[in-house]
């Protein structure tokens, strides 16, 4: 489907649903939450993830990696390795 169908589709379901503001503060919610997800730079899916994962454990295994001093906080390390705060 187009996003030009997918726009007419979804009209014509909230045509029907319209006159209920139970049922249109529901999709409300619902779209609210959608737009939240797409607006999330942090998401991913599960291989997105398992990638990371592996990317960092090769740079670990290659001494690549950060590591915070002991008794050090979060903003001391990060300071310490350029992310200034």
């Amino acid at each position: 489907m187009t996003t030009l169908q997918l726009n007419a589709e979804l009209y014509r379901a909230m045509g029907e649903i319209a006159d209920d503001e139970a049922l249109m503060a529901k999709v409300l919610k619902y779209v609210k939450k959608l737009a939240a997800k797409k607006n999330d730079p942090t998401l991913m899916t599960k291989e997105e993830f398992f990638a990371k994962l592996e990317r960092a454990e090769q740079q670990i295994a290659k001494g690549e990696g950060m590591a915070m001093l002991p008794d050090e906080d979060l903003t001391a390390f990060l300071k310490r390795n350029g992310y200034g705060i």
